[in-house]
Formats: structure tokens, sequence, C-alpha cells
């Protein structure tokens, strides 16, 4: 940004617009899933959600209480490092499978599509994959 656009952009960012305050409080949650510490991790995270429910914005009030009753897990995460990323991963390679199929007629014969494309599983002949390693 030019020093114009900042010098607008902090002007904003102080004023006390319902946006200005929504926008901070955005802010203020992403940087909550830095935390390490169990402890100072579950103290930011709790003030955050005070100061969420205080600001008067119902969308901000709504997403406080959903993050309140689901911190414990969200904590967890934080501090265990944990990610859904690779079930996420698994079921969009699922979701593939099935659109290219056009469907199925059972429930058998999906899963079987699912173990042939992403069982990992190593279907050259012996002689074939020698071949394809050299080339």
């Amino acid at each position: 940004m030019s020093v114009r656009q900042k010098k607008r952009f902090q002007q904003l960012k102080t004023s006390s617009l319902k946006t200005a305050r929504a926008w901070a409080i955005k802010e203020l949650s992403q940087k909550l899933w830095l935390y390490v510490r169990r402890a100072w991790a579950l103290k930011a995270w709790k003030r955050w959600l005070s100061w969420a429910m205080r600001c008067r914005l119902e969308p901000m009030k709504k997403a406080a209480k959903t993050i309140k009753t689901h911190l414990w897990g969200i904590h967890n995460a934080i501090i265990l490092k944990a990610s859904n990323g690779p079930a996420e991963s698994i079921n969009s390679r699922i979701k593939t499978v099935k659109i290219r199929a056009r469907g199925f007629r059972n429930n058998q014969r999906f899963a079987n599509a699912i173990y042939f494309y992403l069982g990992g599983l190593d279907l050259y002949p012996a002689g074939l994959r020698k071949q394809v390693a050299h080339s």
C-alpha cells in the first residue's frame, strides 16, 4: 500500500464502524491459531470469546457461540497441530472416483473401486514392472 492508503486504512481500523470492529475481531481470531502453549491458548481464546460476545454484532456473537461450543476441540487441534486435511484429501479422491464412474449399482462395487484406485497397490505384472522402471 502507498503511504496515503496505509494512513486511510489506519483511520478505518481505529474507527467505531461496525465493519471495523468485525474486521478487528476476525484478525485477532486468526492470530489465536499460532499459540503453542495450552494455558496461553485457552486464555487468549476466552478473551477473544468475551470480546466477540460483547461487540453487539449479531453475526460475531453467533460465531462466538459456535466457537464456545467447540472450544475444547479447537484448543486440542491448536496444541496438537491436528488437521483434517488428510481426511479431506481422501474424501475428495473418493468423490472423484464416484464422479468418474457415473454411479454404482451397489455399495460393494463402489467399495471395490475405492480400493482399486486409492489402495496404493502395485498392479503391474512382475515382468512389465522392470520395463516401466527402466524407461
